[in-house]
């Protein structure tokens, strides 16, 4: 499959207490991220999603036509819908080995031939503190406002795996109260990233998928959902 098929732009009173002693002047602290790994993040921001999780959305959601999976890394999460009998396009920026290599998402205009679904886990990092890395609240709301876009072409679906505290963000609240946001699937066990022996250290963070269908009534609240 060739990269122009996807449509790409390849251009708070009290009685008077003594006088406070003089403190030194605090020394502005660095900003710094909610939680700092001690290993260093994978290339393109790549962990393969662990098939649980793929299952859990396969279970609950019901997908129309053939699903794109536009930042498919190695073939994970595309292998798990494919045994739900679903046919899936899978591409990726990087060659990982498995689906259409150069493909980047962002700068696609069109979604593949056929399909009517995007369902991924989006690169969108920890604290933006690398070379290259976008700053993670603002890459994750593009990545979402382009999906719409491409979903809204083909009245279709799009389901995003994100951190669930980050739907509580008043500017992805924003985009999403816009969007026709149709379910949440809560995910009630932690993603374990990676596996290393001994020095593996316990799930930071809860996540959910976050599902959008263009045909959803307006006005509906979307549905709760747990896995």
């Amino acid at each position: 499959m060739s990269a122009p098929q996807f449509g790409l732009l390849l251009d708070g009173l009290d009685p008077p207490a003594d006088p406070p002693r003089p403190r030194s002047a605090a020394r502005a602290a660095p900003a710094r991220p909610i939680h700092v790994s001690a290993f260093e993040r994978a290339g393109d921001d790549f962990y393969a999603t662990p098939a649980w999780v793929t299952e859990a959305l396969a279970r609950h959601i019901r997908f129309r036509g053939q699903i794109w999976e536009p930042c498919c890394g190695d073939g994970a999460m595309s292998t798990v819908l494919g045994r739900h009998g679903t046919q899936v396009v899978s591409t990726d920026i990087a060659d990982r080995g498995f689906g259409t290599s150069g493909v980047d998402f962002l700068a696609c205009r069109t979604v593949p031939e056929g399909c009517r679904s995007i369902v991924t886990n989006p690169p969108y990092g920890d604290s933006g503190l690398h070379a290259g890395q976008s700053r993670s609240p603002t890459a994750m709301l593009n990545f979402l406002r382009h999906a719409l876009m491409l979903t809204a072409s083909v009245q279709g679906q799009l389901a995003l795996l994100v951190r669930l505290q980050w739907i509580a963000g008043q500017r992805a609240a924003e985009v999403m109260s816009a969007a026709p946001f149709a379910a949440v699937v809560v995910l009630t066990q932690q993603i374990l990233w990676f596996e290393r022996g001994e020095d593996t250290k316990p799930a930071q963070h809860h996540h959910a998928w976050v599902v959008f269908d263009h045909t959803h009534p307006p006005g509906q609240p979307p549905a709760m959902l747990y896995a």
